[in-house]
C-alpha cells in the first residue's frame, strides 16, 4: 500500500542517544492508563518503536514486547538496547499481525508521521486486528496546542564527536509540523554535514475519536494535562493519551 516509513534512518543514531529517552519519562502515565490493569507476562506491540527504550523498559518487568518501526536503522539499535524484545521492520500502515497482543503502544507522537486520515486509520485498523479480544490500545500525540506552544525555534546538542540543531515551525492553514535536523559528526579528521526534513499533520481529537470508532474500537477516552491525569502530564503540554479497547466479543 505505501512505501516504508524509513525518514529516521539517517539520524538514528543521534535520536538513540538524544531523544530516545522520552519513552522511558512517559511510563508512569502508561502505568496508569494501561500496564497496571495486564496479566504478568502480557504480550505488548509497540509501534513505532524507534530505538527500543520503551521496549527495553517493560522487556525488563517481565511483558513480551514485540517492536515495529519503519527504519531498518533504529530497529538495529533497538535489537541491540532491547535484546529481550523481538523486532521487525515494518511500516505501521500497512502490517500484519492477527489477534496476538493484550495491548499496543504507540508513543513520542509516532502516529503524527501518519499524514492524512485515511492512512491513519489504516494504522488503527491494522493495530485493532493485531490485538486480542479485549486488547488495548494507548497512544499519544502532539495537538493543536502543542505545536503552537512548542514548535517553533532551535535547540540543539554539541558534543566531542558530533553536533546536532533541530529547527522547527507549525503551518496553522496546513496543519502541517516541519522540523529540519542539521547533523554534524567528527569522522577522521574531517567534519560530514548531513540535514533531514521531517514533517507531521496535526489531527484534532475529533476526528482521532470519529476514526477509532470506524474501525471498531470501544471505550475511547482522551488524558491531557486539564484531566485526572494532570500531575503526570504535566512535562508534556499539548500532548494528548488516547486509550481505546477492542471488544471482548466480536
Amino acid at each position: 500500500m505505501t512505501d516504508r516509513y524509513s525518514d529516521y534512518d539517517p539520524f538514528a543514531w543521534i535520536y538513540n542517544k538524544h531523544w530516545g529517552s522520552f519513552a522511558t519519562r512517559i511510563v508512569p502515565v502508561l502505568d496508569e492508563l494501561v500496564l497496571d490493569d495486564l496479566p504478568p507476562g502480557a504480550r505488548i506491540l509497540d509501534l513505532c518503536c524507534g530505538t527500543g527504550q520503551l521496549a527495553h523498559t517493560l522487556s525488563a518487568r517481565g511483558f513480551e514486547l514485540t517492536g515495529i518501526d519503519g527504519s531498518e536503522s533504529m530497529i538495529a539499535i533497538a535489537r541491540e538496547n532491547a535484546p529481550d524484545a523481538a523486532f521487525r521492520v515494518d511500516d505501521a500502515r500497512d502490517f500484519t499481525i492477527d489477534g496476538e497482543f493484550h495491548a499496543a503502544l504507540s508513543t513520542f507522537d509516532s502516529l503524527n508521521h501518519v499524514m492524512s486520515l485515511a492512512e491513519l486509520t489504516s494504522v488503527l485498523r491494522n493495530v485493532y486486528r493485531a490485538l486480542m479480544c479485549g486488547g488495548v490500545f494507548a497512544f499519544d500525540l502532539n495537538m493543536e496546542e502543542g505545536y503552537r506552544i512548542r514548535w517553533r525555534g532551535s535547540h540543539g546538542y554539541v558534543e566531542d564527536d558530533h553536533a546536532c540543531f533541530a529547527r522547527s515551525s507549525y503551518l496553522s492553514d496546513e496543519r502541517i509540523g516541519k522540523t529540519e535536523v542539521t547533523m554534524f559528526f567528527h569522522e577522521g579528521d574531517r567534519w560530514e554535514r548531513a540535514v533531514v526534513k521531517l514533517v507531521q499533520r496535526c489531527y484534532s481529537e475529533d476526528e482521532i475519536l470519529k476514526a477509532l470508532e470506524s474501525v471498531g474500537f470501544v471505550e475511547s477516552e482522551v488524558f491531557d494535562r486539564a484531566g485526572d491525569l494532570g500531575e503526570k502530564l504535566s512535562r508534556f503540554p499539548g500532548r494528548s493519551f488516547f486509550v481505546c479497547h477492542k471488544p471482548r466479543s466480536h
